[in-house]
């Protein structure tokens, strides 16, 4: 957990604990909020067939993107989140959105 706690610069544990919980409330509610996006958009699994679920993936992907810094804040934790999303989306190649 120290290793952890050094790489993301965080130094109490509650902080941590609270991260864990963001995470997990976050890839919980992105995946349950797929399943109405994708009948909004009318993606069906027998439209679709065997990519249903790779369109599912993707659909999910800006979902999560979104409410973890949505989540993050409501838990008092903006600040890491954010920084944790432009790294993140950096490392996907994606760094021409941030403007630092």
């Amino acid at each position: 957990m120290n290793k952890l706690k050094q790489r993301w610069g965080i130094t109490s544990n509650f902080q941590l604990v609270i991260i864990f919980i963001v995470f997990a409330i976050t890839g919980s509610a992105s995946a349950w909020l797929s399943k109405p996006f994708c009948v909004w958009l009318g993606i069906t699994k027998e439209d679709f067939g065997g990519w249903f679920t790779l369109i599912r993936l993707i659909i999910i992907f800006p979902i999560y993107q979104v409410l973890l810094v949505a989540i993050g804040t409501v838990f008092g934790q903006f600040r890491f989140f954010w920084a944790f999303e432009k790294r993140m989306l950096k490392s996907m190649g994606l760094g021409f959105l941030f403007k630092d």
